[in-house]
Order: structure tokens, then sequence, then C-alpha cells
């Protein structure tokens, strides 16, 4: 079917069939070669859905007023030493890890989708990154750390070396051509959406999460625990939109989905959930008041089988409960999406941070 336009002495004839079979070749991976970034139609809707929530959600780290937590990191008094390391093993860690992230998004996976859409969410999912970043520099800044410490934290830490590690190994080995018509070439790609999204965006991130908000909890560096916060809303987002590019793979190439592929990702996770475990250790190596080491290892099994089920894999520990039920009014999964709504401040297009009182957590 044609449609013919006509202005003045000219006509221009326009081809909708050839529009139609432009639109079927739209896919996640090896789609349709194209100089123009043409959004419409849209394929990929839930991406475009995903993007307008991320823009809405926008927060910068110097909304967050730092002047508490600057007086309790001075004050002996009011934090102890158990508490200024999981701070510092905290901003040591992201401070490399975000980066990690928006590489890869940037490098890899934005890099070898097609459709238009994927790479317009995606390149906002980077940007994310960049914030999160951002706030880690505000924080050592804030406080007055050497900012060599961090370097030294992720170069010294084995712990932390080895999260790092397991999801650069991945990354670096698809920054070369790679013919993404090969099943095994496509099976690693798959998987490196999983690593970074639901091993290590969706898992190995959620230990650390879980101990700054424990500290808020506390009314203990408030406002870095707000920046993480708002961090944890944007990695709701990013995990479900590399779960959703995933899933999508998987669909439109079956080939992959083997038993061998299945178990070789629940290997993955099984290893990305013993080095999360080890740093978890690293980050609290003696208990404190709100803080038992055991209950987080406990949460990193139970949110880790939330990950494998929503990618449609068998989890790791059946039946495993949650033994921390005030974070999942924070962190479960089910609530990540609307995690600034309600009892929570919203910050969405706001240029202000209003913080709550502890009987509003």
């Amino acid at each position: 079917m044609q449609k013919t336009y006509t202005v003045g002495s000219k006509s221009f004839v326009l081809d909708q069939a050839k529009a139609e079979e432009a639109f079927k070749a739209k896919k996640i991976i090896n789609g349709r070669e194209t100089m123009t970034f043409n959004l419409l139609p849209l394929k990929y809707n839930w991406a475009y859905e995903i993007y307008k929530t991320m823009k809405a959600n926008h927060w910068e780290p110097e909304d967050i007023n730092m002047n508490k937590d600057i007086e309790q990191w001075k004050d002996e008094s009011q934090v102890n030493d158990i508490e200024r390391w999981i701070i510092r093993m905290g901003i040591g860690y992201f401070s490399a890890a975000e980066g990690i992230v928006g590489d890869n998004i940037i490098h890899v996976v934005r890099e070898l989708v097609t459709a238009p859409e994927l790479k317009l969410v995606l390149g906002r999912h980077a940007h994310e990154e960049n914030v999160h970043a951002d706030s880690l520099l505000y924080m050592i800044s804030s406080l007055g750390i050497n900012p060599h410490e961090c370097e030294a934290m992720f170069e010294d830490i084995d712990s932390i070396v080895k999260k790092n590690e397991f999801v650069t190994r991945h990354s670096h080995s698809l920054r070369n051509d790679i013919d993404l018509t090969v099943t095994e070439n496509k099976q690693k790609f798959a998987k490196n959406i999983f690593l970074f999204g639901q091993c290590m965006e969706g898992t190995q991130f959620y230990g650390m999460f879980g101990m700054i908000l424990s500290l808020y909890r506390q009314n203990k560096f408030r406002g870095i625990g707000e920046m993480f916060r708002y961090t944890l809303r944007d990695e709701s987002n990013h995990i479900e939109l590399l779960r959703n590019l995933f899933m999508d793979l998987i669909e439109e190439n079956p080939d992959v989905w083997t038993d061998e592929y299945k178990a070789e990702l629940r290997g993955a996770m099984s290893e990305a959930i013993a080095l999360e475990k080890d740093f978890i250790a690293d980050c609290l190596p003696v208990d404190s008041i709100g803080l038992r080491k055991e209950d987080f290892l406990q949460y990193i099994d139970y949110i880790a089988d939330r990950r494998l089920e929503g990618c449609g894999l068998d989890p790791l520990n059946p039946g495993v409960t949650n033994p921390l039920p005030w974070l999942a009014e924070m962190m479960d999964i089910k609530k990540e999406q609307n995690f600034f709504e309600g009892r929570v401040t919203e910050y969405q297009k706001a240029s202000s941070l209003e913080i709550e009182s502890d009987d509003d957590l």
C-alpha cells in the first residue's frame, strides 16, 4: 500500500509495506542496520517506558545536605569504628563499581543492540551511572576522606578486587568484533547482560545497600543514606531494563536457551553470591547494633533467588526467607518501582530534599 502526498507541484509517495518491513527488522541484536536514529514506531515499548521513568527520577548529589554526616563522621561519640568502616567500604567499592557498569553499558551492550529505543534507554542508564559515581565523589569530599584511600581499597582489598574482576573479565571479552549470528557468541552477550543486571547490580550491590540503610534507619549518615536510596531507585530500573533485554533476547534467539546454558547462568549467580558474602564479611567483621552479619548473608541468598526466578531460572536456595523484613519496605523487588511513593519522599522534578523523621520509616 502506498500513500501519495501532493504539495504544490510536487508529489511524495510513501511506501507503507516498505516501512512495515523495516519495523519487522527491528531486533535486540542482528537487526536492521541504519545510520538514522528513528525511534518510531516503537517495538520495545517497555524500553521507552523505563526511559521516561528514568528521566522523571533525575537527581543531583549536591541537593543532599551532608552537614549532619560530617558532624557524625568527626564525632566518635555519635558513630563507632565499625560504622565508619562500612561507609569506607561502601565508598571504596562503589567508586569503582559504578564506573565499571557504565563502561560496560556504553562499550558493550549499547554497541551490540540494534533497535534505536534500546540505545536510547541504555544511554540514559550510562548517564545515571555517572550521577552515582559523582555522588561518591561528593561523599568523599564532604567527609574529607583521602581519595587515595579509595584507590587503595579497590586495588588492595581482595573481596573488592574479586568482585570487580568477576564482571570485567566477561565485559572485556566482548569488546572486539563479534559475530552475533553464532549461538555461542549470542550466549556470551546474553550472559554479559545477566551478569551486570542480575548478578552485579541486582545482587552484589544489595549487601552494601542493606548496611547503609541500616545505619540510615538508626539516624546515622542520613545524607549518605538518601543518596543510596536514590541510587537504589535507579538500580531497580536498571535491573528491570537488563532483565527485559535479556528475556527478549532469549525469546528472539531460542537457540541460546539450552539446559547447559541455564546451568551456566545459575553457576555464575552462585559465584556472585560467594563473592558478595566474602565482601559482607569484610564490611562487617564483627556485629554491631542493628547489624548482624548472618542476616545480610541470608538476605543475599534471598535476593539472588528472586533475580534467578525473574529470568526463568530455578532458585539456588528454594524456600529461603527474608531475614530483614524492614528492608523489604525499601528494597523488596516488588516494591522497588514505587520506591519513593507513599511514605518516602518523592524526588521527581524537585530541587531540594526534605529528610523524614524516623517515625516515617
